[in-house]
């Protein structure tokens, strides 16, 4: 009989337990287990048709969801620390984050985003930041190339990152280093295949359709995130249609010689009155980058800072710069960083290494949508080499460069506010 009632007493208590137990928390801080996962639970759980609270500047930009026991079983499986706390310790951060005192917002996540990663079949998960943390994340996409752009695809996505890509048709100006390489051979091969394919007579004119469909895509309502040269080469594509700046061993004739006076920079999204790299055998594109011989940094005092931005004035800077430090490590790219004097003013800048007067990341609209530049090839790989060994994120859970690309992939699942005047 006493073990009855004792069973029945241990029942009734966590029932109770239960009913008190009315969200889930997902600290965003330091103490954190896993940055990185914590955005894979948070998508994983807007599949499910269940809203999630970001909240801004809150402990890192801390989650909170309504209990279920099921998202409960998935935060411990994936190894993502959180709370169980009750509705009045919910309100209570609710109505913390409302006072006007604090730089605090609650943007609330509705419905999950469709990803798109532009970037040739045969790449690896891990020749690319985003599709390894995505991957990591267990954040499902698609990948698209040429051929589903030009075909109409995108509308069919809310979020697009660009691989790192040469959308000048130079090949990623590698011809100086690796035009012997089988791998290089085989990638010029299959572009001008693709541009035969689709009706063009030379890549760099497959590359800027394909540029010109993306930006469409961007200005009726899209989010587009790229990453090291897919980040100036995509805009230095689009200043200069019409002008051929490629030069013989890229598409058969020499490049325009009055190149630089015929671009338009009225067409691109961030950068202005930048100067192209013309020497083909030169690894790089134009001004806009700091290449490393200009940068005067060595890895052990190489940071970029997060600027920090008015959760309720600013949400969307905001939401981008969800971090749980506001420094973080500095890496290399063929495009590492922007010279912020090439910069277009509208442009919204995100992090900066003010020292080098160099910008890491940027963000601005373009019609209905948006669009993020972010600087560097691997937050956690300093200086990432062709061919070398891929980063291990097991290694890297709490990754605040890592997760500067999450903040991005959520970004679009935000219900967006109105801009206050």
């Amino acid at each position: 009989m006493g073990r009855m009632r004792g069973t029945l007493l241990f029942g009734l208590l966590l029932v109770g337990s239960l009913v008190k137990a009315n969200y889930l928390f997902i600290p965003m801080d330091e103490r954190q287990s896993n940055h990185l996962k914590a955005y894979g639970i948070a998508y994983w759980i807007l599949r499910s048709e269940t809203e999630v609270d970001w909240l801004l500047n809150y402990r890192g930009g801390s989650f909170m969801v309504k209990f279920h026991p099921a998202i409960q079983n998935e935060l411990v499986i994936r190894g993502v620390s959180f709370d169980v706390i009750s509705d009045a310790q919910a309100n209570q951060i609710i109505s913390e984050i409302a006072s006007p005192a604090v730089n605090y917002d609650i943007m609330k996540l509705e419905k999950y985003p469709r990803i798109a990663v532009y970037s040739p079949k045969t790449a690896q998960p891990w020749d690319d930041a985003v599709t390894l943390v995505l991957t990591y994340a267990e954040i499902p996409y698609d990948v698209v190339y040429d051929d589903e752009i030009l075909a109409g695809v995108l509308p069919k996505y809310d979020w697009l990152h660009l691989h790192h890509e040469d959308f000048t048709g130079q090949y990623g100006k590698f011809y100086g280093s690796f035009s012997n390489m089988p791998w290089y051979i085989e990638a010029q091969r299959d572009a001008e295949e693709t541009a035969r394919r689709n009706g063009f007579h030379k890549v760099s004119q497959l590359k800027l359709a394909v540029a010109k469909r993306i930006k469409e895509f961007v200005a009726g309502g899209g989010f587009m995130f790229a990453m090291c040269s897919a980040t100036d080469s995509y805009d230095i594509a689009l200043a200069a249609e019409g002008v051929d700046i490629c030069e013989r061993m890229f598409d058969g004739d020499p490049a325009d010689p009055q190149a630089q006076e015929k671009i338009d920079f009225e067409k691109t999204l961030a950068f202005t009155d930048f100067k192209l790299v013309r020497d083909p055998y030169q690894y790089e594109f134009s001004s806009i980058d700091n290449p490393p011989n200009e940068r005067g940094l060595r890895q052990a005092n190489d940071y970029f800072s997060l600027f920090e931005f008015s959760a309720k004035w600013d949400p969307i800077p905001t939401m981008l710069t969800q971090n749980h430090t506001r420094v973080l490590k500095g890496f290399f790219g063929q495009t590492t960083g922007f010279k912020k004097n090439l910069i277009k003013p509208e442009a919204v800048i995100m992090a900066e290494n003010k020292d080098i007067k160099e910008v890491k990341y940027l963000h601005g609209v373009l019609g209905k949508g948006f669009w993020t530049f972010y600087g560097g090839h691997d937050p956690e790989d300093y200086q990432h080499q062709v061919g070398e060994e891929h980063t291990d994120l097991n290694q890297h859970p709490n990754s605040p460069g890592y997760r500067l690309i999450l903040n991005n992939v959520l970004f679009p699942a935000a219900k967006k506010k109105k801009q206050k005047t």
